[in-house]
């Protein structure tokens, strides 16, 4: 299996419009960060876990081929507000995107047209479906868990493949969603920054707390702001096992 982290940036986006600091005046491409977004592949199935504004330019560098499944980790617009770009992936068929039933329930009301009674030509097609934490499901060859997390007070999915999770926008989780974790080994986690609390997302030291609870092997941290710091200087503070992870990073499992 194979993931590719195709953005690693908070709601905003590294570099942040307008601003002249140093991470967002940097040169090195690991500092620029679009809207979080993996792909999962095997040789015949791939999913897009959300699908955010930045869609497009993400995409672009990729294989043209189906995408077998959009997993939604909820309907904030920095994780579906690209859904219509994914146009050009419905000459292959309806795309079935997966999503729990509070984020269900916003994305008709975000994007009505797709869902029309009579919808107007070369919208997208989408096969929108209702899922639940906890509850096991396939796609193609790719075993899925989604894992129920909290946004602050808004429940939210995580997702696991087998030993790999991916959890972002977290700020906590409940005693009984953890053991449905247990035994990952390599996890993507969200954190925003060193310091300053946030209340609706984790810091740094919070997200490897969690990953150490979990006993994970390899940690990177997504979702990050430009106030986490030039990207080869904040790995220097990281623990052995965990490190920033950055657009376009490949993860071969």
């Amino acid at each position: 299996m194979r993931i590719t982290i195709l953005g690693s940036g908070t709601s905003c986006g590294v570099p942040v419009i307008g601003c002249q600091c140093p991470v967002c005046q940097s040169s090195n491409p690991k500092d620029k960060r679009l809207r979080c977004s993996i792909l999962v592949e095997t040789e015949t199935t791939r999913l897009l876990v959300d699908c955010g504004p930045d869609f497009r330019q993400q995409i672009l560098p990729q294989p043209f081929r189906k995408i077998d499944g959009i997993l939604v980790t909820h309907s904030h617009y920095d994780h579906v507000g690209g859904m219509d770009d994914i146009r050009p992936y419905c000459q292959f068929g309806e795309i079935n995107v997966y999503a729990d039933p509070i984020a269900r329930k916003s994305m008709l009301e975000m994007l009505p047209y797709c869902f029309a009674e009579h919808r107007y030509p070369g919208v997208p097609a989408i096969g929108l479906h209702e899922i639940h934490a906890g509850q096991q499901m396939t796609i193609g060859d790719i075993d899925i868990l989604p894992i129920r997390i909290m946004h602050g007070q808004l429940p939210i999915l995580g997702y696991r493949f087998g030993n790999f999770a991916y959890v972002t926008d977290m700020k906590t989780i409940d005693d009984n969603q953890l053991p449905l974790l247990s035994g990952v080994d390599t996890l993507v986690v969200n954190a925003l920054r060193f310091e300053r609390q946030h209340h609706s997302h984790q810091l740094v030291d919070d997200a490897i707390a969690f990953s150490r609870r979990l006993g994970a092997t390899h940690t990177l941290i997504t979702h990050v702001c430009h106030d986490i710091g030039l990207h080869e200087e904040a790995n220097k503070h990281l623990p052995p096992g965990v490190e920033l992870a950055f657009d376009g990073q490949v993860l071969e499992l």
